[in-house]
């Protein structure tokens, strides 16, 4: 089974930037997409940000854009989400997922999950 780890979560002021990491394990990943979720207390997990494992090819929510990168090292099978610009309504737990192509933004569409990291933005 797929066996994802995120990282790098922390409490960052608002402005400020923060990595997120996710190693994957347990399969291969070729014709996979990766996500980025998110989830706030009280709220519906929502999608981020997702790629292609294989071309690099990127989706990203309206609300990231321009501040959020996602991107992949083949080599360390790891999803890096680069988070810049980070606002108070930024503050959730972030979750990594994987499903098969194609691409989705629907949380119920991907497979494997990772069990979160916490990204807390302050004012």
């Amino acid at each position: 089974q797929v066996q994802l780890a995120e990282s790098g979560g922390g409490l960052v002021q608002a402005g400020g930037s923060l990595r997120l990491s996710c190693a994957a394990s347990g399969g291969t990943f070729s014709s996979y997409v990766m996500g980025w979720f998110r989830q706030a207390p009280g709220k519906e997990r929502e999608f981020v940000a997702a790629i292609f494992w294989s071309s690099g090819g990127a989706n990203y929510a309206d609300a990231v854009k321009g501040r959020f990168t996602i991107s992949r090292d083949n080599a360390k099978n790891t999803v890096y989400l680069q988070m810049n610009s980070l606002k108070p309504e930024d503050t959730a737990v972030y979750y990594c997922a994987a499903k098969r192509w194609p691409i989705a933004v629907s949380a119920g569409d991907y497979d494997d999950w990772g069990q979160g990291t916490q990204v807390t933005v302050s004012s």
